[in-house]
């Protein structure tokens, strides 16, 4: 397999195979609370996205030329505190510059900190052994596969506020009924490539 095409699988693995959300079942907290409208949601997978990226070119280096071979039991607080300045960093930028996305996606975006998604594609990661480029193609197309997630479901949840819905699925029921349907839609690629 050439690198290209070494690439180009590891990309399309993280958005539609090994997708974060409905494969792995990491980042729910966002999925389903962020998601009742497109644009809101299409914002927090961009910023997801970033912290993905950057979390993952920051965390590389420190894991494999400060953690690595004597202080791997450390990897889990350092990657925390790396993705906790990150979006502290974009919460900042956000609030000065992009004030409509810091409002709209309110509690969630410090709560990036904690998406398990994020804190997964840095250890997926070092646990896969990836190289640098590697890493970062894995990580972006985590944050795309995230972004695919959060599209598809927002749109099924805008649909929902205008179908007709017994009264005793309203509201949470519906939201996990349809989430699951989605999640199960993503079981068929899991036989591509392999």
């Amino acid at each position: 397999m050439n690198n290209s095409t070494a690439i180009a699988s590891i990309l399309l693995a993280g958005i539609l195979t090994n997708n974060m959300v409905l494969s792995k079942f990491l980042g729910i907290c966002p999925f389903l609370g962020v998601s009742k409208k497109v644009n809101t949601a299409f914002s927090m997978s961009i910023a997801v996205t970033l912290v993905m990226v950057v979390a993952s070119a920051v965390t590389w280096p420190i894991y494999h030329y400060l953690l690595m071979p004597n202080y791997t039991y450390l990897e889990t607080i350092v990657f925390i505190l790396v993705i906790a300045a990150i979006v502290q960093f974009i919460e900042i930028f956000l609030k000065r510059f992009i004030k409509p996305v810091y409002n709209a996606l309110g509690i969630y975006l410090p709560l990036i900190t904690t998406n398990c998604a994020v804190l997964g594609i840095t250890q997926i990661n070092t646990a896969n052994q990836l190289d640098f480029v590697r890493s970062m193609i894995n990580a972006l197309g985590a944050g795309l596969g995230f972004m695919l997630a959060m599209l598809l479901f927002s749109g099924v949840r805008e649909r929902l506020e205008t179908a007709n819905i017994p009264e005793f699925l309203k509201g949470l029921p519906i939201t996990l009924i349809s989430a699951a349907l989605v999640s199960l839609s993503f079981l068929g690629f899991a036989g591509i490539g392999g």
